[in-house]
C-alpha cells in the first residue's frame, strides 16, 4: 500500500487584517486575515517548518528523496532544496531537488512521489505570496508551508491515507505570469482561465474518479486549489449539487498560500477526516491534477501521539495584529531606515560548510564521559578536558526555558528592536539565542521556547540562515503587534 505516511501546514505567526489594508488605502480589501510571514522568514524556511512538523509525526521513517516547490524561491540557479536537506539532517545518499518556479510543481511532485520506487518521498513547499499594495495578489494571497510524507506503508510507520487514484490534464494557455524578480503578477482576463479550468478540471476529476471506480457522492471531501476564487466558485457549485461537501479553502483566514496550497488544504483536511472516507484534492493550475485518498485506521493513532499540531491550531494561535506598515517593510515595499550600525557582512560559504551540522541542522556537540553539552560544538570539553571524544547532540527539538533576556534597539535588524535570551535547554546546555515571533514586552523569564528556522540576514544576494527560538506554539497567542 503505498499513500500519504504524514502530512503538515505550517502557517506563520502573523496576520493582517484586510480591513488595514483598505484603511490604509482608501479602498475596499474584503474580511478576514491573510498569513504573513515574518522579516526572518521566506519560503525555505516555511517548508523547513512544515517538513519538521512532518518528520515528527512520522519518527521511524526518513524520506530517501526530497522536493521543494516555490514560486518564490530563495536563488535561482542554485538548488534551494539542498538547504532542506541540511536543516532537516538528512542523508548525504539522499536527493533534493526543486520542482520548478510554478504554481503546478507541487502536485506535480506529489503526483510522482506517489508513483515513486523510491521507499519514501518528501514534498515539501513553502511560499511567500505579495504583489502591488492592494493588488488581489496582496489582500487576497497569504504565505504558508506544507509537506507531505509519501511512502510504503510499513508496521513502524503506517500509511494514513492511501492513494487510490490520480487524473491530470494539460494545456497551454496564457493565465498567469510573473516575470523573476518582479513583485507584479500579471493576470489574463478572468472568465477566460475560468472556462479553461472548467474543461480541465472536470477531464482529470472524471479520470481520477474512473480510475478509483468511485462516483462522486461517495467522496467524503473534496479540497480545491487554485489560484482563481470564481474557477473554484463554480466548481464548488457543481460538486454541491452533486452531494459533494468542499473543504474550507482557507481563503477567510490564511489565503491563497501559493504552492504550498496544495499540501496545506490536504493537511487540514486530514486533520479531521475519519478511518475508511475518501477525500480528493483537485489543484487547479496550469492545468488540472485529482488525487483521491483513502483515509485509513491508522489516522486515529497519528492524530493521538502528541506530536500533532493542527492547522486549525496554527491559525487559532496566530496574531492578527501585524500593522499594515509594518507588514510593507517588511516585504520591502516600504523601506524603513535601519539602526545606525553597520549592516551585516555576507556569509562565508567555506565557513559555513565546514560548520554545516551546527550552521543548518543545530546539532551540538556531547562529551561521551561526562555527558557534558557543547554549544556551539566543541573539540575539546569543559569538563574533564577530553579531546575529540564527542557524540553528536541534536538540539532543533528540544525545548528551552528563557534564563534571562534583553531588548537590543542599536543592533541592526530589518524590524528592531532585537530581543536576545540566554536560553536554557531540557536535559541541559545553555546558549545565547535571538528571539522572534514576540514582541519585546511579552517576553519573561522562564518563558519555554522552541527552535525555529530561519534568515538572520542576506548580503550580496546570499541568504544566511540560522535557528532562533520562539514562544512554544499553544502557549498562548502573543497580543503586542510586529516586532
Amino acid at each position: 500500500m503505498r499513500g500519504i505516511i504524514s502530512a503538515a501546514g505550517y502557517v506563520p505567526h502573523w496576520r493582517l487584517q484586510r480591513s488595514s489594508i483598505g484603511a490604509a488605502l482608501g479602498s475596499g480589501a474584503g474580511k478576514g486575515n491573510r498569513s504573513v510571514a515574518s522579516f526572518d522568514e521566506d519560503s525555505t524556511t516555511l517548508a523547513v517548518e512544515a517538513s519538521r512538523l512532518a518528520l515528527r509525526l512520522a519518527p521511524n521513517s526518513a524520506p530517501d528523496a526530497l522536493w521543494f516547490a516555490t514560486t518564490s524561491p530563495t536563488y535561482m540557479e542554485k538548488t534551494s532544496a539542498t538547504i532542506l536537506h541540511a536543516a532537516l539532517r538528512l542523508g548525504g545518499d539522499v536527493i533534493a531537488a526543486d520542482a520548478a518556479s510554478s504554481l503546478r510543481g507541487t502536485s506535480g511532485a506529489l503526483r510522482s512521489a506517489l508513483r515513486s520506487t523510491e521507499s519514501s518521498v518528501l514534498v515539501a513547499s513553502g511560499d511567500i505570496r505579495t504583489g502591488m499594495a492592494g493588488s488581489p495578489d496582496e489582500k487576497d494571497g497569504g504565505d504558508a508551508g506544507s509537506a507531505i510524507l509519501v511512502g510504503e506503508s510499513t508496521d513502524s510507520a503506517p500509511v494514513i491515507a492511501e492513494a487510490i487514484a490520480v487524473g491530470s490534464a494539460t494545456r497551454e494557455f496564457l493565465d498567469r505570469w510573473r516575470a523573476p524578480g518582479d513583485l507584479r503578477t500579471h493576470s489574463w482576463e478572468d472568465r477566460f482561465g475560468e472556462q479553461r479550468y472548467a474543461a480541465l478540471a472536470t477531464t482529470a476529476f472524471d479520470a481520477a474518479l474512473k480510475d478509483a471506480g468511485v462516483d462522486a457522492d461517495q467522496l467524503a471531501t473534496v479540497a480545491i486549489s487554485t489560484p482563481r476564487p470564481r474557477a473554484a466558485a463554480a466548481l464548488s457549485k457543481k460538486l454541491g449539487a452533486a452531494g459533494v461537501t468542499v473543504a474550507d479553502s482557507l481563503a477567510n483566514d490564511v489565503g491563497f498560500s501559493g504552492a504550498a496550497h496544495p499540501g496545506l488544504l490536504l493537511a487540514d483536511v486530514l486533520d479531521t477526516a475519519e478511518p475508511g472516507q475518501l477525500v480528493a484534492l483537485l489543484v487547479l493550475a496550469d492545468g488540472a491534477d485529482a488525487f483521491v485518498f483513502q483515509v485509513t485506521e491508522a489516522i486515529t493513532a497519528y492524530r493521538a501521539s502528541g506530536r500533532h499540531l493542527s492547522v486549525r491550531r496554527q491559525i487559532d494561535d496566530g496574531n492578527d495584529s501585524l500593522p499594515y506598515a509594518k507588514y510593507l517593510s517588511w516585504r520591502g515595499v516600504l523601506p524603513i531606515q535601519p539602526p545606525n550600525r553597520p549592516e551585516p557582512a555576507r556569509m562565508s560559504a567555506s565557513a559555513a560548510e565546514r560548520r554545516l551540522d551546527w550552521k543548518y541542522g543545530f546539532v551540538g556537540s556531547r562529551d561521551r564521559e561526562s555527558s557534558a553539552l557543547h554549544l556551539p560544538p566543541a573539540r575539546v570539553s569543559f569538563i574533564g578536558g577530553n579531546v575529540d571524544d564527542m557524540d553528536p547532540a541534536p538540539m532543533a527539538d528540544v525545548d528551552a526555558t528563557v534564563a534571562t533576556f534583553t531588548i537590543d534597539s542599536l543592533a541592526y535588524s530589518p524590524s528592531p528592536p532585537i530581543v536576545f535570551a540566554v536560553c536554557d535547554f531540557d536535559g541541559g546546555g545553555r546558549l545565547p539565542l535571538e528571539l522572534t515571533d514576540v514582541g519585546p514586552t511579552q517576553v519573561d523569564i522562564g518563558m519555554k521556547v522552541e527552535m525555529t528556522f530561519r534568515r538572520l540576514s542576506t548580503a550580496d544576494d546570499i541568504a544566511n540562515y540560522f535557528w532562533k527560538a520562539r514562544p512554544q506554539r499553544g502557549a498562548g497567542a502573543n497580543t503586542e503587534s510586529g516586532s
